[in-house]
C-alpha cells in the first residue's frame, strides 16, 4: 500500500502561513500535561467569573478546533473544505447539560442539522450524544437494572420520543445519523435504545449508527450479537468504528468500585480491537456499513488495503474514515485527494458551552501517546517545505 499520509502539501493546503503558525502554537501548548491543567482551571475560572476571555477562546483553541458559534457559521468551513472532498459532519457539542429544555433545544438543533445535511452534499451525516437528548442518570439506572419511579419513566418515554424523533427525520429526509458512545455505565441502554432505532429506520439501508467503542474488550462480541440479530430480524447495520475517549474515567471508576476494567489491557490490544472489528464489518458489508473514526494511520492504511483486497470502491457509500476537525488533516485531506469517502467532524456552538468538548479534547490529546508530536512533526515538515 502505496504511504500518502506523509504529504503535507496536500494535507495542509488549505490553511495560511497564519492558521499553520496557530496550529503550531496549540499543539506546543497541548503537548505539555501541566500547561493543559493549568490552561484548563485557568479558563473554567475565567468563565465562570465572566471575565471578557471569550474573544480570546474564540480566535485561538476554538477557532482551530470548531466550525463556529451556530450552524450558518460553519458553512464556510463546510464549503472550503468540499473543495478538497473533504466533507462536514456537524457536531452540536454541548456537553453536560440536565435540564428538559435544554435537550429539547439539542434536539431542534439535531433535526436543524439533519435539515441542513439534506440541501447539502458536503453534508452527508448528522450527529447527536445520547445524553444531548436525557440526563446520564436515566441510562444508568436502566444499565444498573434498578427500576423507574414514575416521574423517570415519564422522563425516559421523552427520551425515546427523542430518539425517534430525530432518525424518522433522518429517514425520512435520506440522511445518515450518527449516534456517539459515552461512558460503559450508561451505554447498555443507549445500545438498546440504538437498536430498537436501527429496526425501525434501517430496514432498506443503514441510516442510523451506533458507535463502537474499541478499547472495550467486550464490544466484537456486542458486534456479532447485534449483527446475528439483524440478520434474522432483516435490518441493516451502521456503525461509527473508534477507539474512545473516557479511557481515565473509565479505569478509575472500574477501580474506585473494584470490578474489571472494560478497556483492553494494552494499546496494542486496542489496535488489534480495532482492525478485527473493521474487517468483521467489511466481511459483512452486503448488510452493513462504516464510519472509521480513526487518527491512526496504520488503521486508516489497513482498512484501505481491505477494501483493495476486496475490490471495493474506494468511493462505496457505505464506508466513510472520519477524522475532528482541526486534527489529522494528514489523513484526511490524503484520503479524499485519492478519492476515498472522508468526512470531518465539526463541532459548533456558543463558546461558552463548547469549553467542556474542548477541554476533554485537549486532555485526550495529551494522553494519547504520539499524537500530538506527530502533529507537531507534520507542521514543522510543511513550514520548512513553504520556506524552500
Amino acid at each position: 500500500m502505496e504511504k500518502i499520509f506523509n504529504n503535507t502539501q496536500v494535507a495542509f493546503s488549505l490553511k495560511s502561513d497564519t492558521e499553520l503558525e496557530r496550529a503550531y502554537f496549540l499543539f506546543k501548548l497541548i503537548e505539555s500535561q501541566p500547561l493543559v491543567r493549568i490552561g484548563t482551571a485557568v479558563t473554567n475560572f475565567a468563565l465562570k467569573a465572566h471575565l471578557p476571555v471569550e474573544g480570546l477562546i474564540r480566535s485561538t483553541v476554538f477557532d482551530h478546533f470548531c466550525g463556529g458559534i451556530n450552524e450558518k457559521d460553519c458553512l464556510s468551513v463546510v464549503d472550503k473544505m468540499f473543495t478538497k472532498g473533504v466533507s462536514s459532519v456537524l457536531d452540536y457539542s454541548v456537553e453536560g447539560k440536565e435540564e428538559e429544555n435544554q435537550f429539547d433545544a439539542a434536539l431542534e438543533m439535531t433535526l436543524k442539522t439533519i435539515e441542513f445535511a439534506k440541501e447539502r452534499l458536503a453534508i452527508p451525516f448528522a450527529v447527536f450524544k445520547p445524553t444531548g437528548l436525557g440526563r446520564f442518570a436515566l441510562y444508568q439506572k436502566i444499565g444498573e437494572g434498578k427500576s423507574f419511579t414514575p416521574e423517570e419513566q415519564a422522563e425516559w418515554n421523552r427520551v425515546v420520543a427523542r430518539f425517534d424523533t430525530v432518525c424518522k427525520m433522518a429517514h425520512d429526509k435520506d440522511v445518515a445519523v450518527l449516534i456517539d458512545g459515552e461512558e460503559s455505565w450508561m451505554q447498555d441502554a443507549a445500545d438498546d435504545l440504538v437498536t430498537e432505532m436501527m429496526r425501525k429506520y434501517n430496514k432498506e439501508k443503514a441510516i442510523v449508527f451506533n458507535t463502537l467503542q474499541l478499547y472495550r474488550w467486550d464490544r466484537m462480541e456486542y458486534l456479532r450479537k447485534l449483527n446475528a440479530i439483524a440478520k434474522a430480524e432483516g435490518f441493516y447495520v451502521g456503525m461509527k468504528l473508534v477507539r474512545g475517549a473516557y479511557m481515565e474515567k473509565e479505569n478509575a471508576r472500574a477501580e474506585e468500585k473494584g470490578y474489571t476494567s472494560p478497556i483492553c489491557h494494552s494499546k496494542q490490544a486496542t489496535d488489534e480491537n480495532y482492525d478485527t472489528a473493521v474487517a468483521y464489518m467489511l466481511d459483512h458489508i452486503d448488510h452493513m456499513a462504516i464510519f472509521a473514526g480513526t487518527h491512526n494511520e496504520n488503521s486508516s492504511y489497513r482498512l484501505m488495503e481491505l477494501m483493495a483486497e476486496r475490490n471495493i470502491a474506494k468511493n462505496d457509500p457505505r464506508i466513510f474514515f472520519g477524522q475532528l476537525y482541526g486534527m489529522s488533516d494528514n489523513i484526511s485531506y490524503n484520503l479524499a485527494a485519492n478519492g476515498y469517502n472522508v468526512a470531518k467532524y465539526l463541532p459548533f456552538g456558543p463558546v461558552r458551552d463548547v469549553m467542556p468538548y474542548l477541554i476533554r479534547r485537549a486532555e485526550e490529546n495529551t494522553s494519547v501517546a504520539g499524537q500530538t508530536s506527530r502533529e507537531l512533526d507534520l507542521i514543522k515538515k510543511e513550514r520548512a517545505r513553504r520556506k524552500l
